[in-house]
């Protein structure tokens, strides 16, 4: 069906990240330092260690197995779906105006997306136009509330991480403090104890807080897309003309390109400013 979501490369995701860490690794070089300066494993195993442990702490395991599933919406994002959506509810507007509501049984079974197939099938059987919104919207409600979850997830994350790096950095510093009596050694240790600190700071600010926005920011996607197909399928069981729901459902596409504004230019001077009566003087 048109509607039917399909998927591409999300490149400001690619960008971005490429982008922090280009600007990151940049300015190291540009200070005369080397890869070998952070390329630290133990530190690496610290952090990532210590922040998804303290997240499974805190969040249920079906919710993070959820997020990590959900972690495809950062690097991929839907493509023109809503022009797909609003073309196949036109279709079964024109048809339910034409041959009646039932007409669409049949097809509201091969309906890809089940919160649509849902809607249609409601519709179909009957339903009361109250009853099936209210059904509909306890939907969109459980949807947004599971995605939240989910994207807190990644939130979390991206708020254990600098404190695991700076436990990292600590334990660091007590291995240094251990052998006080080679000064190159301190040295070389109070560097590599700091690594695990950029990398607590750096994958929270570059990946776990921006992948958490960005996931909302997809649901609010996914949330606009359902209300529209709820308003939609409403439409069809009120019988609403065609062109008015194409109208109607075009308001919810954000990405659609808004028409600039008529001016209507004209040569013709404006009219002139009434005279003001003469004061003179006795």
């Amino acid at each position: 069906m048109a509607g039917q979501a399909s998927r591409r490369p999300d490149f400001s995701t690619l960008v971005g990240i490429s982008l922090a860490l280009a600007g990151l690794i940049g300015g190291l070089l540009l200070e005369r330092g080397s890869i070998q300066d952070i390329a630290q494993v133990t530190a690496a195993m610290i952090v990532l260690g210590g922040t998804f442990g303290a997240v499974l702490v805190t969040t249920p395991l079906h919710v993070v197995r959820c997020a990590l599933k959900r972690l495809g919406d950062v690097f991929l994002e839907s493509s023109q779906r809503h022009a797909g959506v609003i073309d196949d509810l036109i279709r079964f507007a024109t048809k339910a105006r034409r041959d009646g509501i039932v007409s669409l049984e049949y097809e509201a079974d091969s309906v890809p997306d089940p919160f649509m197939r849902k809607a249609l099938n409601l519709a179909v059987d009957g339903t009361d136009l109250q009853e099936l919104r209210k059904m509909m919207e306890i939907d969109i409600a459980q949807n947004e509330q599971a995605r939240e979850a989910e994207a807190k997830v990644w939130e979390s994350a991206g708020g254990y991480a600098p404190t695991i790096g700076i436990i990292g950095a600590v334990m660091g510093l007590i291995q240094v403090m251990k052998h006080l009596e080679d000064i190159k050694e301190v040295g070389h240790g109070i560097a590599v104890a700091f690594v695990a600190t950029v990398y607590g700071v750096g994958s929270a600010n570059i990946f776990f807080l921006p992948a958490a926005n960005k996931l909302r920011a997809r649901l609010r996607e996914s949330i606009a897309l359902q209300e529209m197909v709820l308003e939609g399928v409403a439409s069809i069981v009120e019988g609403l003309n065609p062109t008015l729901l194409r109208l109607k459902l075009e308001a919810f596409d954000l990405r659609r390109k808004r028409p600039k504004p008529r001016v209507a230019y004209t040569d013709q001077p404006g009219p002139r400013p009434a005279e003001q009566p003469k004061v003179t003087g006795r």
